[in-house]
């Protein structure tokens, strides 16, 4: 069976592309042929729908996307080939329902004109844009065979959203890695993790705060609390026009008196994150909802940096924006509500007073790991490909 996989891929610095080659190798190890006809494209969709027009869609049985991270590309090549290939499967892991894309590539006129005013005027119009850009994203949705989504609670909303037959959405958890585990390290200090990659929008503003609050309320938990910042630095994320945001958290960590209790791992080699991870105690993953986002829907994606928790064997504690809620629900960790500073301050303070739950939370999540390991997660991908295609040449 020959799969073609429009996704990005390393070296491009986005969770997605690190999702979609643990999913190429995935399916390739099911005896599955993988082929990329989007390499090198970029985010560029007026380049994806050359390079799908260029491509020999010959003996292609299934079409695969990976849609989400304000990526348009995927987004137009799936509509170039499903008004090109009426017949051909197509299908895709939504990773940011309730919504595929968000936004449209171009504002239409007279809407366009705001580009040149620049903001607000042009986020004003991408707002009033929306209800074309939604109409497109429901039109795709619904000429797809099949999407999948990484919780029930992303399926819920993206099927309520898009107007999809419940049957026409499924979940498939993210995959993890098969990790030997590692016994938790000492309980004095308390080590917490947060993992990712560094930008506005995660809330590590609030884990610097919540952590410096701990420390105030009971001096003397300074010496038995650490934290860790660890991962990507991506010029295009990390920076902006000025002081960047890696200068602004050093500053505010400086400012809160914590630099001898934080430390920073940059940019770790892909050998090294299991290590790291397993270092340390527990994974905080303090994330905010986007304030403009809200604007054009809710977002109930999950993130990699949980299925990498799970599969250290390390509990996590989280925010409940997104589909965290879910993602912890089974005795893995525990949420806070998100921006709320105090609750996150709390939730450390417990861990501080009880520690005996990271053992717990390791436990459940090296069960998680076991059932969520990519052959499996590849299994349940290649059936529903399978059960899609028929073994039929959809390509005329």
């Amino acid at each position: 069976m020959r799969i073609a996989l429009l996704a990005p891929l390393p070296p491009e610095q986005t969770g997605i592309a690190d999702y979609a080659v643990l999913l190429r190798s995935a399916l390739q190890s099911t005896g599955l042929e993988v082929l990329t006809p989007l390499v090198g494209c970029g985010n560029d969709p007026e380049r994806a729908i050359v390079m799908v027009d260029q491509f020999d869609w010959t003996g292609i049985d299934l079409v695969h996307a990976e849609l989400g991270g304000g990526r348009l590309a995927e987004f137009h090549a799936l509509r170039t080939l499903r008004a090109r290939f009426p017949n051909l499967p197509l299908t895709a892991t939504v990773h940011d329902p309730e919504r595929l894309v968000w936004r449209r590539a171009a504002l239409p006129w007279p809407l366009s004109l705001a580009n040149a005013l620049g903001s607000p005027w042009t986020q004003m119009a991408t707002v009033l844009a929306d209800p074309l850009c939604l109409y497109e994203e429901r039109e795709l949705a619904n000429s797809l065979d099949a999407l999948i989504t990484l919780t029930a609670t992303g399926r819920d909303c993206l099927a309520r959203r898009m107007r999809l037959k419940e049957s026409k959405v499924h979940v498939i958890q993210h995959g993890n890695q098969n990790i030997a585990f590692k016994p938790l390290p000492p309980m004095e200090p308390l080590r917490l993790l947060y993992f990712g990659f560094i930008y506005r929008g995660k809330g590590i503003e609030d884990l610097i705060d919540a952590f410096a609050m701990v420390i105030g309320r009971v001096p003397a938990m300074g010496s038995r609390l650490r934290l860790t910042l660890a991962g990507g630095s991506a010029p295009e994320m990390a920076f902006e026009p000025g002081e960047s945001y890696l200068d602004q958290l050093r500053k505010r960590i400086v400012e809160k008196g914590l630099a001898a209790q934080i430390d920073w791992r940059l940019d770790i080699p892909a050998a090294e994150i299991a290590e790291e991870i397993q270092a340390h105690h527990v994974m905080v993953l303090p994330y905010r909802e986007s304030k403009k986002l809200a604007l054009l829907g809710a977002q109930r994606g999950t993130s990699g940096a949980l299925s990498w928790a799970a599969a250290c064997g390390r509990g996590v504690i989280t925010s409940d924006a997104r589909a965290f809620a879910e993602e912890v629900s089974t005795g893995n960790g525990t949420i806070f509500p998100e921006g709320d500073v105090r609750a996150l301050a709390d939730r450390l303070h417990e861990l501080l007073e009880q520690p005996e739950r990271c053992q717990r939370w390791a436990e459940r999540a090296t069960e998680i790991a076991r059932e969520r390991l990519w052959p499996t997660t590849a299994a349940r991908f290649k059936a529903l490909f399978t059960g899609l295609s028929g073994g039929k040449n959809h390509v005329a």
